[in-house]
């Protein structure tokens, strides 16, 4: 977008803030990870570890740094995510005790929001140092080192069993507007607001 996306406003706020309130609404105290110094107004920066090395290196500098079991991820360019999708991701972790949880929707698994153990984080870390930056990827390769596949919840079947809902009734395949661009702020503005209204 030619601009740090953390501070493109979205209905009125920075998108990293709707991202942090997603994640306080879930009962969470978020950091910020691979954040500019600017976002420390926001919530807590995790120290850049990785500098440098893209998305993976900021889930690796943040498992380094956290003592929660579990942790989640969520990019602040998915400003359409409902809170009842976090913590039904969470939820599903604790009780089925896999290392990677993902929704999918579609029949596509999504990268995030992404739930992953802390005892992941040296798997993750040789993933970076092997030259694999990407976050799918180093998923599921960690998830088939510890002989687990990772989890994939459809989020169709989550809204249709009543455990996951949007605040503004938006369709579930919305949720996942990646806002990259100009345009795509535009429609996912446009249809909020429609909903909303």
């Amino acid at each position: 977008m030619g601009r740090d996306k953390a501070l493109v406003q979205f209905a009125s706020q920075p998108m990293v803030a709707h991202a942090l309130e997603t994640l306080r609404q879930a009962g969470l105290s978020p950091s910020i990870a691979g954040g500019q110094a600017e976002l420390a107004a926001f919530a807590p920066l995790v120290p850049d570890i990785n500098p440098g090395l893209g998305p993976l290196g900021g889930i690796c500098a943040a498992l380094a740094s956290t003592s929660a079991q579990l942790a989640v991820f969520l990019p602040v360019d998915l400003p359409l995510l409902p809170t009842s999708l976090v913590l039904c991701l969470l939820r599903h972790a604790a009780i089925s005790g896999n290392a990677v949880t993902l929704p999918s929707i579609n029949g596509f698994t999504q990268t995030f929001p992404a739930v992953l153990n802390r005892s992941l984080a040296p798997l993750l870390e040789r993933e970076l140092a092997t030259g694999n930056r990407g976050c799918f990827s180093a998923f599921q390769a960690v998830a088939a080192a510890i002989a687990q596949s990772m989890s994939v919840l459809p989020v169709e079947i989550l809204v249709q069993s009543g455990q996951v809902s949007h605040p503004q009734s938006l369709p579930a395949s919305r949720w996942f507007l990646n806002v990259n661009s100009e345009e795509e702020l535009r429609w996912a503005t446009v249809h909020s607001r429609a909903r909303i209204a």
